[in-house]
């Protein structure tokens, strides 16, 4: 009989977070044969109720880099990796989320189809990443550049108590500068949405 065509054929695997409400995790299903491989890497159905994604962003990190934590109040983020390995420490920040204070430690990235999984971060979720290898981390987001909008959380607050896989990290200032959680201002604490389908933070902060 003659081949399934692969546009015919599912295009990924969807599992939301048992650890962070509203985080998905997707796993696309990838398309081989004698010319190479195709995969589709995102699709806004994937996530019922989110937001267009409007930029791209691209981040190269040598092994030993450590981004974040940051965190958005009105932005939600799609990460890939195509190229390296990354540890990703996701924190819930989100008042009156069911998952509020919670912290989830994945890989992301490696070989074969493992370089193409995505990570789907909504807002309120504190995220960031360590470079076990060099690696290159895709980022889709559904605002532009906000400058109020950039926040964060130390990156080795007690609180989160992540395990980044990495020694003596090497961080930007920024990041040595973040504040732990337990001293972030109360209108910048992100507020969970429970009308939101996609887990989101609320437009108001936590006062």
């Amino acid at each position: 009989s003659a081949p399934i065509p692969w546009w015919t054929c599912p295009v990924a695997e969807i599992r939301p977070s048992d650890v962070v409400v509203g985080v998905v995790h997707v796993d696309p299903v990838v398309h081989r044969d004698d010319r190479g491989s195709f995969v589709e890497t995102w699709r806004r159905e994937w996530i019922p109720g989110c937001r267009e994604m409007v930029q791209t962003n691209r981040a190269e990190r040598v092994a030993g880099s450590l981004v974040g934590l940051h965190y958005h109040r009105f932005q939600a983020d799609y990460w890939t990796v195509p190229d390296g390995l990354v540890r990703v420490v996701l924190h819930d920040l989100r008042a009156g989320s069911p998952t509020d204070g919670s912290t989830l430690c994945l890989d992301l990235g490696g070989d074969g189809s493992d370089r193409h999984k995505g990570l789907y971060i909504p807002p309120g979720v504190a995220h960031g990443f360590a470079a076990l290898t060099d690696a290159t981390v895709a980022y889709l987001v559904d605002g532009t550049y906000d400058p109020a909008d950039e926040l964060g959380v130390a990156w080795d607050d007690p609180a989160v108590a992540a395990d980044w896989g990495v020694i003596d990290p090497v961080l930007s200032g920024r990041d040595r500068a973040n504040p732990i959680r337990a001293d972030l201002p109360t209108d910048l604490v992100p507020v969970f949405d429970a009308d939101s389908p996609s887990g989101g933070a609320g437009m108001g902060g936590a006062g």
